[in-house]
């Protein structure tokens, strides 16, 4: 057989080695057999949706769901009518973030998403649960069958931003989401370690393959700005001047750089985040909304 030659060649000719199912949903291999199949899950007859945004990280506590959250909060505050999927099955925040909790009922068309104080739209796993802590342990093509029913069977109704809280790496979920939903486009989350960087850097990638558009990057945990003299103290190492960051993301855009800061903390933690400040997102919202 003659050398591969490229990236995707080299890939196409492992997947052959190992025996092609042809089957796409569970694969992220650039082959022959991609493009012959349509993935996209359709939507409940009773939802019309108009963008959907990913937040999406390949390392875990760097602030997905924070940053998707204050995005959410921001475009409703804008006029718009927002929508949160949880898409981080084993480890959802949402609900907690937005103060949201209670039975989630049902109609003919299907499953009807819970509202938060401000009206944003939300579904999670944690909402069809009797105790918020109870585990979810179930297998990837489960998780990844869960949430493409929250895209499938839920009713959203006139959506006109749906922000997806991806959950961390680049396994069963994050592949569904990208193949399954129209994503217009991805907010990628970082924090200042190196080593952080070097995993985000894998969602990415991933994103770059499955010909996802990137609309830039959001670091969180910049600093910590000390109560007593207002100093910036950088509490996970040197923060990068913003052409360096940009740089180490391969010249993606930083949208937005978020201070760890113990009042966001709070409000998360009492289910009050709508009324925070989120001037630190609006550069990411501008983005998004151009």
């Amino acid at each position: 057989m003659a050398e591969a030659k490229g990236t995707n060649a080299k890939t196409e000719t492992r997947a052959g080695a190992q025996g092609c199912g042809h089957d796409c949903s569970s694969c992220a291999a650039s082959c022959a057999s991609r493009g012959k199949q349509n993935l996209a899950a359709p939507m409940s007859k009773a939802s019309k949706i108009k963008k959907v945004i990913a937040v999406a990280s390949g390392k875990g506590g760097v602030g997905k769901s924070l940053v998707t959250s204050l995005l959410a909060i921001e475009m409703a505050r804008r006029g718009k009518k927002v929508a949160v999927l949880d898409a981080d099955v084993t480890g959802p925040s949402i609900p907690r973030i937005f103060g949201v909790s209670g039975d989630v009922t049902g109609c003919d068309d299907g499953i009807l998403p819970l509202r938060s104080r401000g009206g944003i739209k939300v579904m999670s796993v944690n909402l069809l649960l009797d105790k918020e802590t109870t585990p979810i342990v179930w297998r990837g093509p489960v998780i990844a069958g869960t949430v493409r029913q929250f895209w499938t069977d839920v009713v959203w109704g006139e959506i006109d931003y749906m922000f997806v809280d991806m959950p961390p790496g680049t396994g069963d979920v994050p592949l569904t989401v990208f193949q399954s939903l129209p994503v217009s486009g991805v907010i990628i989350v970082t924090s200042p370690q190196e080593l952080v960087g070097m995993i985000v850097a894998k969602a990415e990638n991933m994103a770059r393959m499955m010909n996802v558009p990137i609309f830039g990057v959001v670091e969180n945990y910049s600093w910590l700005v000390c109560p007593d003299c207002g100093k910036r103290i950088p509490v996970f190492g040197e923060y990068l001047p913003d052409e360096e960051l940009e740089a180490r993301f391969g010249g993606l855009r930083l949208l937005a750089r978020i201070p760890l800061d113990p009042k966001l903390a709070a409000l998360c933690d009492a289910g009050m985040l709508e009324s925070a400040d989120t001037s630190r997102v609006k550069t990411a919202a501008d983005a998004i909304a151009e």
